[in-house]
């Protein structure tokens, strides 16, 4: 199936909402398997969403523009004896997008129109 162009699919809108939830926290930077867990606890998953779906979902989105990422200080990562993490943050426009996902989520209206356009 093909992507429609800027179009988001269900797990990128899900790891937005993630996203501005951690930002609505006060920790506006996370790294993968964080934003991982948070999804698998909040869908109460058995387990976390693949390796390789999450990191290019999340380059997708950094790519879009609505993440921005770095990497992590490398005093911080040897003084965890662990390696670099990328750590992302939500954009302006990862904000909107994030906001807009949220609200269709709750309206049963915008639920039902979101399958029909999925199909």
């Amino acid at each position: 199936m093909r992507r429609k162009p800027n179009t988001l699919v269900p797990f990128e809108r899900q790891l937005l909402m993630a996203a501005l939830a951690f930002a609505e926290a006060g920790q506006p930077e996370f790294h993968g398997y964080a934003i991982a867990r948070d999804i698998a606890e909040a869908a109460e998953a058995k387990r976390l969403v693949g390796h390789g779906t999450l990191y290019r979902a999340l380059d997708r989105l950094d790519d879009f523009g609505m993440l921005a990422s770095r990497l992590e200080d490398a005093d911080a990562a040897a003084a965890a004896s662990r390696p670099r993490r990328r750590m992302y943050w939500l954009t302006a426009e990862g904000e909107l997008a994030a906001i807009a996902a949220r609200q269709a989520m709750s309206s049963p209206v915008s639920n039902l129109q979101q399958g029909w356009a999925s199909q």
